[in-house]
């Protein structure tokens, strides 16, 4: 697919300066360095400003509010020569919070710190896809993954110690039997299924009343992208796939996947949703579909705007997947 990159979080050309990773007097320089500069996470919710669009906040390595930071600095990369890190107040809780519905599909709130400037505030990454920039994109789901894992992975799996960080953030170590773990990234096929002037869309218990989507579903081990997509359509739908083809990827830190968006050729149409997986599945038309994303359909509303699956379809009507 020749734009499979311009998918939200499809990439920035961010170096990752991951030859300095394990070079700990080369990593303090790098902290150092008066350009340095951190983004700030909390409770999974990224540090902005900005109204109509977002801009993903820089900090000193020196201010104030990361005194609250109760963990190392995650390295992510470089900009212009200088290191950009990652770190969590997550410990803080402001005055008044409410964690009802926090980090949730449709949170939408946000949180302020005393010792941040005006216009500051910590806001859900999902409820913010389309309006950062590519390289704010790419920082911002990067930390988000990269906290995602040390949050779920701080004992071995070997022997169950304690593990303890090394490689600026990139792996730990567990210090009883020497395992070494990485973060962690789960394949999903996420795939626009076509018969004709149709494709394949369904809802998943618990969306926003009236969503519809491309089906999805993990990759098992030993099992190839194309095979994956096969099983999942016929087990969450009861159709059949034939050929299928690859498109674009997404990184998906919700919390930790990595998005294969596909297009498959539907052999059957019978649908049987299987009703554990799905609470419902329907062909629609492309000028059905058209209708949908133009908000001229009140019995549907489209896959979210800067997800794959949004991209997917509106690639298809547009006739752009090759």
């Amino acid at each position: 697919m020749k734009i499979a990159e311009t998918v939200t979080f499809g990439g920035s050309g961010l170096d990752r300066a991951a030859e300095i990773r394990g070079n700990i007097p080369a990593l303090a320089e790098a902290m150092q360095d008066p350009r340095a500069r951190c983004i700030l996470t909390w409770r999974g919710k990224l540090l902005i400003s900005g109204e109509t669009m977002f801009d993903l906040v820089r900090l000193p390595m020196t201010h104030p509010v990361l005194r609250a930071a109760e963990t190392e600095p995650l390295l992510l990369g470089r900009e212009d020569g200088a290191a950009v890190f990652a770190h969590d107040i997550s410990a803080f809780t402001p005055e008044g919070y409410d964690s009802a519905g926090a980090g949730s599909f449709l949170d939408t709130s946000e949180q302020t710190h005393p010792d941040l400037a005006d216009g500051m505030r910590f806001r859900e990454l999902r409820s913010m896809l389309t309006r950062l920039t590519p390289r704010d994109a790419e920082l911002a789901t990067t930390a988000k993954a990269l906290r995602n894992w040390h949050a779920s992975h701080g004992f071995c799996a070997k022997c169950g110690a304690a593990s303890v960080m090394h490689q600026a953030g990139w792996e730990r170590i567990c210090p009883v039997c020497g395992a070494h773990h990485f973060p962690r990234t789960d394949p999903v096929v996420i795939m626009l299924i076509t018969h004709g002037n149709t494709c394949l869309l369904g809802r998943s218990h618990g969306w926003p009343e009236g969503m519809y989507s491309c089906l999805a579903g993990f990759v098992e081990p030993g099992e190839p992208i194309e095979a994956a997509v096969r099983r999942e359509v016929f087990e969450e739908a009861g159709v059949r796939v034939g050929r299928v083809r690859y498109l674009s990827s997404q990184p998906w830190a919700f919390p930790s996947s990595l998005m294969f968006g596909c297009h498959g050729e539907a052999v059957t149409e019978e649908i049987k949703v299987d009703p554990v997986e799905l609470d419902d599945a329907r062909w629609i038309s492309r000028e059905e579909l058209a209708d949908v994303f133009a908000g001229q359909r009140t019995d549907m509303l489209p896959a979210r705007s800067g997800a794959i699956a949004h991209f997917l379809l509106r690639n298809w009507l547009a006739d752009r997947l090759d």
